[in-house]
């Protein structure tokens, strides 16, 4: 398997889209998102990525709230989504899922076409527990085309065995919507939640995509760190004016040797774990 949408040699051009969302504006983060896919795939992204809940907004008043703003999987208003994105191009954007009596913090990964998948994040995070159901998957993978794709969301990723388990299934590279509220850190020093993608990225030669918020919503601030990271674990491309892209190589990611005698995967001694 080679190119997506993005060359040769297994390259793969992926964009990470942090539009404005406005919380209660269901219709206009809509707009927003499918106009954030038409900028991301002119400039040839196979793979794009939006934030956690982006279609709703994070920080709801209460339930009801979130009821009001959530989209069940068949809503004829993903039918404008699907329209928006280009053959070949492949979609992960985070939603508010309603199923039944129950709220999800969902991601829906979308083609031109097909629902290809939905996630319902595993780990919930504060007072999301108030509103949401867990997910009773940690991570999924999904075929995209231009290989295998891993999905979380969030606070999943600081679980190390999540994106080790993606990897160790076959997963080519990471789609992370998150919400990421600013916490103090040194200056000059990452957002804790990124070093723990990078670190995890490198410990899997797992590229990461990771589309956060910026600015402010309600008494949230966003740390604004959206950014893309290699399989070496390094951040290629980090939070540029909404749109932020990037190519990365998927051959390299599948090649877990580490010359000349060691292998990530092969030298694992879970039976000491």
């Amino acid at each position: 398997m080679t190119e997506g949408r993005a060359g040769v040699m297994g390259m793969l051009t992926v964009a990470a889209v942090s539009p404005t969302i406005r919380i209660g504006d269901l219709d206009g983060n809509l707009a927003r998102i499918v106009r954030g896919i038409q900028d991301a795939a002119g400039c040839g992204a196979g793979l794009i990525v939006f934030p956690e809940l982006a279609t709703s907004g994070y920080v709801f008043a209460d339930r009801a709230e979130a009821e009001s703003l959530a989209l069940t999987r068949d809503d004829e208003r993903w039918d404008a989504v699907h329209a928006g994105i280009p053959d070949g191009v492949v979609v992960v954007v985070g939603y508010c899922e309603a199923a039944g009596a129950d709220l999800f913090n969902s991601a829906a990964v979308l083609n031109s076409t097909a629902r290809l998948a939905d996630y319902r994040k595993a780990h919930l995070w504060g007072a999301e527990s108030l509103i949401f159901t867990s997910g009773d998957a940690a991570g999924i993978l999904v075929d995209a085309g231009f290989g295998r794709l891993g999905v979380a969301v969030c606070y999943d990723n600081e679980f190390p065995e999540v994106p080790r388990n993606l990897a160790l299934g076959g997963a080519d590279i990471l789609a992370l919507p998150v919400n990421w509220p600013l916490v103090s850190r040194p200056e000059g020093e990452h957002p804790p939640e990124l070093i723990q993608a990078m670190a995890a990225a490198r410990s899997s030669r797992l590229p990461t995509v990771i589309a956060d918020r910026h600015g402010a919503e309600r008494d949230v601030k966003w740390t604004g760190g959206t950014a893309i990271v290699d399989e070496q674990g390094w951040v290629v491309e980090a939070f540029r004016s909404g749109l932020t892209l990037a190519a990365v190589s998927l051959e390299v990611a599948r090649d877990k040797g580490l010359p000349p005698h060691n292998d990530l995967f092969a030298d694992r001694r879970p039976e000491l774990y």
